[in-house]
């Protein structure tokens, strides 16, 4: 029963993780919002299958209107927004889609609310078969079936069309299909179309054992990435098989480790990548564009700009004087959102180093300075300093393993170990309160005082991002940018790109704990969801706001982000769908972020 359970949920997995891998094989997008096309599935065929009548062919009818829904939805998408930033670098259209996925997760909740959906059973989706000592659902074994099924019918698509030969060969070399004269606007949209509704049809096929709910979103897509991933980008053969390898190891963790699971899914990820890192069946080829094009070269700010900032500062060290209590907290975390971003910026910029995983440094050093304030009895000083040692100390060992490797496949890696260290937290109750979390971790002594804490904080995110930009240019900083513009020739005239890869790797992740261990004590608690996909995610939407090839880009994106996350959480009850807009909106004005845009400006004002 347990080996046919995870069948069940492979072939559920794989239609999502199709999907998500035919859109990256040929369009090259990383699409964040494929998993909310996933829950649009599962909510439009529960508004569909519940006004059809109960019998199997009506439930097969419902299928396929939602299936042609979500592709719609999917290729509207496409044609809307997608089509405008192919050109863009991946993490931008990473940043878009998120965007997207925070536009529908309020449209969601307008039109459906926020309370699970369940789909009324008939006798036919509860029937069941008795299968040694127990019973199994027949419906379950019908997903069985609609996996392989699936998976024949994608491969005759591919190989006996001459869509599928397009698609393909779009796959191997999209400007030689273009210099054939191939329209790749439209193929792309159907692509897109297509993938969307296998999100669609896993969403929908999920309702009969699961509900439609606002948190399907995140969860999924998590999954299919991992998926995709260990399969091997663009390769449906390898979505199928790593489906079932990951189904399979739920199905009996669940069943003999459930304590183990979810760090045992995310091992099983990072030791494939580790051996393969191209996935189980996919190429070299597939995994991303490689260009030998330096990127702009990072030049140190114009004069003026270094007055604009003293000021910025002087006035921030004012704020104590006219500002209350809230508006206080509001400047600490802001000051803490500068220093997280400046210390992912420091990998993805000049290190070239992408990221889906920053929060496993912000988590480990929050957790480590509450730790050893609770039970080690430390005061708060010791343990933020403490904080950056330690999450230092676990970057430099993660990235001992991982450094060699780049592009997708490293963000994925870093993804896997900050879902093992959530896991960790969210599973050792006994040691870190689980989803209690640990409380009362407030500053005490002369700390105590709002006023005297923001200071603190400011104090120490200036530190760090002035350590930060005398890196940049400082030889490591220029090593960085040698090895990420071109590592062969780097290494060719002797420069150690993979320790200076590694020392990123350390400082990035000690100033992450820092930010983390001084998030602990501004909030006087500590819960798993510091190491969350979203944390990671709200690091990547500043550092890309602000601008990667900037070395101010972070500092804008965080204050740009966390002061359009305030004003709207006040002022706008649908305020992720306004916030999501923004970032598209962004995105399509400044593709280089608002710190690359105010960069390009200040050029051609001033001739260069």
């Amino acid at each position: 029963a347990t080996f046919l359970t995870g069948l069940s949920g492979a072939s559920s997995l794989f239609l999502v993780a199709a999907g998500l891998t035919v859109i990256f094989g040929v369009t090259r997008v990383v699409n964040f919002s494929h998993g909310s096309l996933c829950m649009l599935g599962a909510y439009v065929g529960w508004s569909i299958l519940t006004r059809l009548p109960r019998d199997p062919a009506s439930f097969t009818l419902g299928l396929l209107l939602t299936v042609c829904v979500v592709a719609g939805i999917g290729a509207l998408l496409e044609m809307a927004l997608l089509r405008r930033i192919y050109r863009a670098p991946e993490l931008f259209q990473l940043l878009a889609t998120f965007g997207v996925v925070l536009m529908v997760q309020d449209v969601v909740l307008l039109v459906w609310g926020p309370a699970d959906l369940a789909l009324p059973r008939p006798a036919w989706l509860r029937a069941t078969i008795g299968l040694g000592d127990g019973r199994f659902p027949v419906y379950d074994l019908l997903l069985i079936v609609v996996g392989p099924a699936m998976l024949g019918g994608l491969w005759l698509l591919f190989h006996n069309t001459r869509w599928g030969t397009l698609v393909r060969a779009a796959t191997l070399d999209r400007e030689m299909v273009a210099a054939l004269g191939v329209d790749q606007r439209w193929l792309f949209t159907a692509v897109f179309a297509l993938g969307a509704g296998l999100a669609g049809l896993g969403g929908a096929l999920a309702l009969p054992s699961a509900s439609a709910n606002p948190g399907i979103d995140l969860a999924v897509i998590t999954d299919a990435f991992v998926v995709v991933v260990v399969g091997g980008l663009g390769s449906i053969g390898g979505a199928y098989v790593a489906a079932l390898l990951i189904a399979q190891l739920q199905a009996f963790g669940v069943a003999l480790v459930p304590e183990a699971t979810l760090v045992l899914v995310f091992a099983i990820m990072a030791v494939v990548l580790t051996v393969r890192p191209h996935g189980l069946l996919g190429r070299a080829q597939a995994d991303a564009r490689v260009t030998t094009d330096a990127l702009p070269t990072l030049r140190p700010a114009p004069r003026v700009l270094h007055g604009v900032a003293a000021i910025l500062i002087g006035l921030a060290v004012l704020v104590p004087a006219v500002a209350g209590p809230y508006a206080l907290a509001v400047g600490t975390e802001a000051c803490i959102a500068v220093l997280f971003a400046a210390s992912l910026h420091l990998m993805m910029g000049p290190g070239g180093l992408p990221s889906f995983g920053h929060a496993a440094w912000f988590g480990i050093g929050a957790y480590a300075a509450a730790l050893l304030t609770r039970d080690a009895g430390l005061p708060i000083g010791l343990a933020l300093a403490a904080a950056p040692l330690l999450a230092g100390a676990a970057a430099l060992l993660f990235g001992a393993v991982v450094v060699r490797l780049s592009g997708v496949t490293l963000a994925m890696l870093t993804l896997a170990f900050a879902q093992i260290i959530w896991a960790v937290a969210f599973q050792s109750v006994g040691w870190t309160g689980g989803d209690n979390g640990i409380l009362g971790l407030w500053p005490h002594g002369w700390l105590h005082a709002p006023a005297a804490y923001y200071w603190l904080t400011l104090a120490l995110c200036l530190g760090g991002v002035t350590l930060i930009r005398h890196m940049i240019y400082a030889p490591l900083g220029y090593g960085l940018r040698a090895g990420r513009d071109s590592a062969l020739r780097a290494e060719a005239i002797g420069l150690p790109v993979r320790l200076l890869r590694l020392a990123a790797f350390g400082v990035s992740g000690g100033l992450a704990g820092l930010a983390g261990g001084l998030y602990a004590f501004a909030k006087g608690s500590v819960f798993p969801a510091y190491i969350a996909v979203p944390r990671s995610v709200d690091a990547l939407v500043m550092v890309l706001l602000g601008g990667v090839q900037t070395v101010s880009g972070p500092v804008i994106g965080a204050l740009v982000y966390t002061g359009l996350y305030d004003a709207l959480l006040r002022a706008v009850d649908q305020w992720r769908f306004v916030l999501g807009a923004a970032i598209v909106g962004l995105v399509l004005a400044f593709p280089d972020g608002v710190g690359g845009a105010v960069q390009r400006a200040w050029d051609r004002q001033h001739g260069q």
